[in-house]
C-alpha cells in the first residue's frame, strides 16, 4: 500500500494552481523593479550625496555588476539549494540593502547598497525555473509567460514610479517604500511558497564547473542566448536614448512626461502569456521570427520620429510597443526552450541565459549613449536596428542547417 502511494507520488505530473502563479509573477515583478529604481533617480542621489560628474553613472552601473554577478554565483544555486528557502533569503537580502540605499549619506555607502540590491535582485532568476519546475510540460510555456509578465511590467512600471514618488517626496522615500514592499513580499511568500529540494548532489564548485560545459556544448542555449542578446541589446539601447531625446530642444519633455511615455512600454508585458502559448503549441521558430521582425520595424518607424510633432511622438510611442512585444516574445520562447533541454539544470540554464543577454543589453546602452552623442537619434536608430537584424541572420542559419 504504502509502496503503492509513494509510486504514485513519484509519477503524479507537477502542477501549479492560478494563484500561485499570480504570487510568482508578483514576486518577480516586485523585486525586478529594484534594478531600476536608479535610472531616473541618479540626477537627485548624485546632487544629494555629491556624487561627482563622472561617479553618476555609478549608481546604475554598480547595480548591473551586481546582477550580472548574481546571475552566475548565485542563480545556479537553485539547482542545490532548497528553493523557497534561497528567494526568502535573497529578497529579505534587498530588504536591507534598500534600506541601506535610503540611509545612505555617502556615495561609498550608497554604491555598496546598489551593489548589494543587484546581487539579491536575482531572486527573479531563482524564481522563474522555480515555477517553471511546478508547471506540467504541456503547459510550462503559458507558465513561464504568465510569470515574466509580471517581471516585464515591474521593470517598466519601475522607473514612472520613482519618478513620481520622488518628485513628491524625496528619493529617499523611493527606497524606504521599496524595502518595506519586500518585507511585506516576504512574509506572503513565506506562508505561500512551496518547499523544493533540488536532487542535485554536486558541490558549488561542481556546480560552476558544469555550467561551462553547458555553455560549450548545449546548442540550444548558445543560440537562444545569442538571439535575445541581440533583442536585448536593441532594447537597452532604445530605452537609454530616449529619454535624452525626449528631454532635449525638439521634444522638450518634462521628467513625468518621460515617466508616462515609459508606460507604453509596459504594454509589451501583454506579448508574454501569448509567446507562452504559441511555444507549447511547438511555434517557437514562427514566434522567434516575428519578434526579431518586430524588433527590426520598431527602429524602422522610430527612425522617422525625431523632429518633435506629434505624429513624431507617437511613431515613437508606436515603436517603443513593437520593440517591447518582440523582446518579450523572443525571451519567452527562448525560456521555454532552455528550460526543455534539462530538469536538472535549469536554474544553471536559466543563470547562463540571462548573463548572455544581460551582457547584450550593457553593450547596447553603451554604444547607444555614444551614438546618441555622436550622431544623434538618426545614427542611434540605424545601429538600434541592427541588433535584431543580426539576431535574425544567425536564426536564419538555423533554418539553412535543419
Amino acid at each position: 500500500m504504502s509502496l503503492s502511494a509513494a509510486t504514485q507520488e513519484t509519477v503524479a505530473p507537477p502542477s501549479i494552481s492560478p494563484l500561485m502563479t499570480f504570487f510568482f509573477a508578483a514576486a518577480c515583478g516586485l523585486v525586478a523593479a529594484n534594478l531600476y529604481y536608479g535610472q531616473p533617480l541618479a540626477g537627485p542621489i548624485s546632487a544629494s550625496l555629491g556624487f561627482s560628474p563622472t561617479a553618476t553613472g555609478l549608481i546604475v552601473t554598480l547595480t548591473q555588476i551586481g546582477y550580472g554577478l548574481g546571475l552566475l554565483l548565485i542563480v545556479p544555486l537553485g539547482d542545490l539549494l532548497e528553493n523557497r528557502k534561497l528567494v526568502l533569503t535573497l529578497i529579505s537580502t534587498s530588504a536591507v540593502a534598500l534600506v541601506g540605499a535610503a540611509l545612505s549619506s555617502t556615495p561609498t555607502m550608497f554604491l555598496i547598497a546598489s551593489l548589494c540590491i543587484g546581487l539579491s535582485s536575482v531572486a527573479v532568476q531563482v524564481l522563474v525555473p522555480f515555477a517553471a519546475n511546478m508547471a506540467p510540460d504541456a503547459t510550462r510555456g503559458r507558465v513561464v509567460g504568465n510569470v515574466m509578465s509580471g517581471l516585464l511590467c515591474g521593470i517598466m512600471l519601475a522607473r514612472p514610479f520613482a519618478s513620481f514618488l520622488a518628485e513628491a517626496t524625496s528619493w529617499h522615500t523611493v527606497y524606504f517604500v521599496t524595502a518595506a514592499i519586500m518585507v511585506l513580499l516576504v512574509v506572503i511568500l513565506r506562508a505561500n511558497l512551496p518547499v523544493r529540494v533540488p536532487h542535485t548532489k554536486l558541490s558549488y564548485r561542481e556546480l560552476l564547473a558544469s555550467m561551462a560545459h553547458l555553455a560549450l556544448h548545449s546548442r540550444v542555449l548558445q543560440r537562444r542566448a545569442l538571439y535575445q542578446a541581440g533583442m536585448f541589446a536593441a532594447f537597452s539601447l532604445f530605452w537609454t536614448t530616449t529619454p535624452l531625446l525626449l528631454a532635449g530642444q525638439e521634444f522638450g519633455l518634462t521628467q513625468n512626461g518621460i515617466a508616462l511615455f515609459a508606460l507604453a512600454g509596459a504594454a509589451g508585458a501583454i506579448a508574454s502569456p501569448i509567446a507562452g502559448r504559441l511555444a507549447d503549441r511547438g511555434l517557437t521558430r514562427i514566434a522567434s521570427a516575428l519578434a526579431m521582425l518586430l524588433g527590426m520595424a520598431a527602429f524602422l518607424i522610430g527612425h522617422f520620429a525625431a523632429d518633435g510633432s506629434i505624429t513624431a511622438l507617437l511613431l515613437l510611442t508606436a515603436a517603443a510597443i513593437l520593440l517591447d512585444f518582440g523582446v518579450t516574445t523572443n525571451l519567452v520562447v527562448g525560456q521555454r526552450a532552455i528550460y526543455a533541454i534539462s530538469a536538472e539544470h535549469r536554474s544553471r540554464l536559466n543563470g547562463l541565459y540571462m548573463a548572455t543577454f544581460f551582457a547584450g543589453g550593457a553593450f547596447g546602452s553603451a554604444i547607444g549613449g555614444w551614438a546618441f552623442a555622436t550622431g544623434g537619434w538618426a545614427m542611434t536608430a540605424w545601429i538600434g536596428l541592427c541588433f535584431p537584424a543580426c539576431a535574425f541572420l544567425l536564426f536564419l542559419t538555423e533554418g539553412r542547417r535543419r
